[in-house]
């Protein structure tokens, strides 16, 4: 046969492996310069090598090539051994372009293909069945609750008091917030058969612009978050344009639907356009009202209202005609500046609630100081003001509560028989940047906070991260358990989970680590801070529970699509500061954060059975990258308006739209999740988990990846092939008596149900939108339901909608209540 190394399919092969050699080589150069691996530098030679011998001896360059390959094979083994996600993206390039050589028309010079061809067709099948052999390689911890536990029942459960058990009366089904449900009519044996038994849609949808992501705390997002409660026939819930809605358990129809109409201005400026559940509360009987049974619920723009669980029409005694203002007692508010998400505490005739505040604007934000109002009649009965003398404090109609002071924005939770409330605080604004914070600032940052739910008076602190520069703010209120003490007495516990996957173990009443739950303070780095910041040299870690910290990031655990852009993440995590989690935030230098500020855990906790003490949690792993620069840099291009805090906060121009402005301080701040220039993160698999731990011997029992690809690729599109790599998830799980969780969360559209004694996924159903919210369960007339709020979150890029679905055992699939 002639030689067919000249032809325009062998030209076009070596024009490709040409520039894959050139970007090889040179990004090899710089990789190794920075002290990373060999390999790419000399594929790339390599490469070009095959290129140049091609012209005149092809079974050259093919034998060349055959060795590369193989090389390659040995190296990733090597580095990862036999993970699937580690080999696919280092080998799947160099087996393509090895299969692209197999064709008879590249680079022939004989009269049969094989004796051609034999060396790269050895090569490729031998790196073939390499990344064969790696897919049967487990990412699971597998075991299971013993049956003597899964049997369990009858513990002390103080939460559930006085909750009937076919209610979801709070957004944790109890104010303890455990999202156990002592339901057990769908179990694990007949939850194959569960259907839909009704859908519901609130009408409430995404608008034109409220789709739009540009980074943390960024853009314009419309996240339907809800859990709906549920008080006898009734379903309560809440959309993300604030509408309070009542619908008939049941059947899934609308009773009523209140639009509290909030301010434009304040919906078109607010980042986050959520709302996670409202809550119900009983005015005591000695009070005269004629607003009995309410449904509390905060409205975007700035307010909260209260409105007759019955008719939907607002409390006239509440506030103004149904209606307070949140924004009074904060001084100035600019548009966007704060808002509420979450549902608030309803207790002993207290509405209690803090807010959002929006992260990384400047050192001179509004209050976040957390404010109990009467729930009758809606006036302020006291304040907790850390900044304040005495912190906990009536203020007057011109008071204005310290400003920048640490905010606490999820849902908090109680222990109604103690009288306290728990509140998870953040940060004092900025994040990153923690010069001009006050002792009582770094005090009361990232710490389990304990008030008297009546007086406001603060019964005990425990902080869990000091000095955040990391934004490690507890995003959710601690969970309540009663666990087995040293003396054989219950001791009345809570579990406060964090974004950094630890599990702080507390005496609720104390505050204090249970005994055999012990915390160390660990040395952690310090290097690199801004100099006229601080770090603190320790942190403390819960030593004797199970953690959910992922491993400190290596360069062999870069990622990406492709051998190529993998080599550019590679390149990135060389060029970055990073000594392992709490390296401090370098200035003009971009440092990773591992684990980062949207969790391993995030708003939605955890879940704990009281009957089995089994803990569940699905975490996620996506690390970001920030970096601190002079904000000279912006703003005297006039990119970054200055401000001062007065009116509103000015627009930047151009690529300040981006930045995290910090006024007042001498720094701006850049920050993103890790992706590569294909938008792929640049860790790789496994991006999400769902992990059972036994509270009582401290152990995992199971730990699974849950999620897939299926709606997530390249350049932020929604079309994959279901790679079972565990995704990222928003939103909780709950668990019930009859041993099922059920989760949807994850970026994959799916509602799906586990068996709690093992962890294996027994059930699911694709949902018409994102799950992302935390379901729910409750009984009506003698039927268990399970539901879900299925409307989509913006910033993980999920399909948007605004549906309520409902599962019974015997519903009818896909049908929708009118």
């Amino acid at each position: 046969m002639q030689e067919s190394n000249k032809g325009l399919i062998s030209i076009i092969t070596s024009a490709l492996l040409t520039l894959i050699g050139l970007f090889l080589f040179l990004g090899g150069a710089e990789l190794l310069f920075l002290g990373g691996s060999w390999f790419y530098i000399l594929a790339g030679g390599v490469l070009l090598a095959i290129v140049f011998s091609s012209f005149k001896n092809p079974k050259l360059a093919a034998r060349l090539y055959a060795a590369l390959l193989l090389v390659a094979t040995i190296w990733s083994l090597f580095e990862v051994g036999f993970n699937i996600w580690g080999l696919e993206v280092r080998l799947l390039t160099l087996i393509g372009l090895g299969v692209w050589l197999l064709l008879p028309w590249v680079w022939r010079t004989g009269a049969s293909w094989l004796t051609d061809k034999r060396e790269v067709l050895g090569a490729v099948a031998v790196s073939t069945f390499v990344v064969f052999a790696s897919c049967f390689s487990s990412y699971s911890i597998n075991g299971s609750v013993p049956a003597d536990r899964m049997n369990a029942q009858g513990q002390s459960d103080m939460a559930s008091d006085g909750v009937p058990d076919g209610d979801w009366s709070a957004y944790g089904r109890t104010v303890g917030g455990d999202r156990y449900s002592p339901l057990g009519q769908i179990t694990t044996a007949n939850v194959s058969h569960l259907k839909r038994a009704w859908t519901t849609r609130t009408g409430d949808v995404q608008q034109e612009g409220e789709g739009t992501v540009a980074g943390p705390d960024q853009g314009h997002e419309f996240n339907l978050e809800l859990t709906p409660i549920k008080v006898g026939d009734t379903l309560y819930m809440c959309t993300p344009h604030s509408w309070v809605m009542a619908v008939d358990a049941a059947t899934g129809k609308i009773k009523w639907k209140f639009d509290p109409k909030p301010n434009t201005a304040d919906l078109d400026k607010n980042v986050y356009l959520a709302c996670r559940g409202v809550s119900y509360y009983h005015i005591p009987d000695e009070i005269q009202t004629s607003c009995r049974n309410r449904i509390y619920s905060p409205v975007a723009d700035v307010r909260m209202v209260a409105v007759n669980a019955e008719t939907g029409k607002p409390c006239d005694d509440f506030g103004d005609h149904g209606f307070i203002s949140l924004r009074q007692y904060l001084g100035h508010v600019p548009l966007g500046f704060h808002f509420v998400t979450s549902p608030p505490m309803v207790a002993k005739n207290r509405v209690i609630t803090g807010g959002w505040i929006f992260d990384n604007q400047a050192n001179f934000e509004p209050s976040g100081a957390i404010r109990a109002f009467n729930a009758t009649t809606g006036e302020i009965e006291w304040a907790w003001d850390a900044g304040h003398t005495p912190e906990t404090w009536k203020p007057g109609p011109d008071d204005v509560l310290t400003r920048d002071t640490p905010n606490a924005w999820g849902v908090y939770t109680a222990d109604l028989n103690l009288g306290l409330v728990y509140i998870p605080t953040g940060n004092s604004p900025p994040d990153n940047w923690g010069g001009s914070r006050r002792p009582f600032d770094d005090a009361t940052s990232s710490a389990t906070i304990a008030l008297d739910i009546e007086t406001g008076e603060r019964r005990w602190t425990y902080q869990t991260v000091h000095h955040d520069l990391w934004d490690m703010d507890l995003p959710s209120g601690p969970s309540m358990v009663d666990l087995p003490g040293p003396n054989g007495k219950n001791v009345p516990a809570l579990v406060q989970s964090t974004k950094r996957g630890e599990f702080f173990v507390l005496d609720r009443r104390t505050g204090q680590p249970v005994p055999g739950y012990p915390v160390e303070e660990k040395p952690v780095p310090t290097a690199g801070i801004a100099p006229d910041d601080r770090v603190s040299p320790t942190q403390p870690y819960p030593t004797a529970m199970p953690s959910l910290t992922p491993p400190d990031l290596k360069e062999t655990d870069m990622w990406g699509a492709t051998l190529l852009d993998q080599m550019i993440c590679r390149i990135e995590y060389r060029q970055s500061a990073y000594e392992g989690q709490f390296t401090p935030p370098h200035v003009g230098k971009t440092t990773i954060v591992y684990p980062a500020f949207y969790g391993v855990v995030d708003w939605q906790g955890i879940t704990i059975d009281p009957q089995r003490k089994i803990l569940l949690a699905n975490a996620s792993y996506l690390p970001f990258r920030i970096k601190l620069d002079k904000r000279s840099t912006l703003e005297e291009t006039g990119k970054l308006p200055k401000w001062t805090g007065q009116g509103e906060e000015p627009a930047a121009k151009g690529d300040a739209l981006s930045v995290s402005p910090d006024y007042g301080t001498p720094y701006i701040a850049y920050t993103n999740p890790w992706l590569n220039p294909l938008q792929i993160p640049c860790k790789g698999p496994v991006w999400g988990t769902l992990t059972a731990i036994d509270l009582v011997t401290k152990k995992i029992v199971w730990q699974h990846p849950v999620g897939t690809t299926r709606d997530t690729g390249p350049f932020r599109t929604h079309n994959n092939l279901p790679l079972p790599t565990g995704m990222y998830n928003i939103g909780g799980n709950i668990v019930t008596k009859g041993g099922v969780v059920f989760m949807g969360a994850t970026a994959d559209d799916y509602l799906r149900a586990f068996d709690l004694s093992t962890g294996k996924v027994i059930w699911r159903d694709r949902l018409p939108a994102g799950g992302q919210a935390t379901p729910m369960s409750y009984e009506v007339g003698g039927k268990q339901y399970v539901l879900i709020a299925a409307g989509g979150h913006g910033g993980l890029g999920t399909r948007s909608g605004d549906y309520i679905i409902a599962y019974t055992l015997d519903g009818a699939q896909g049908s929708n209540a009118q």
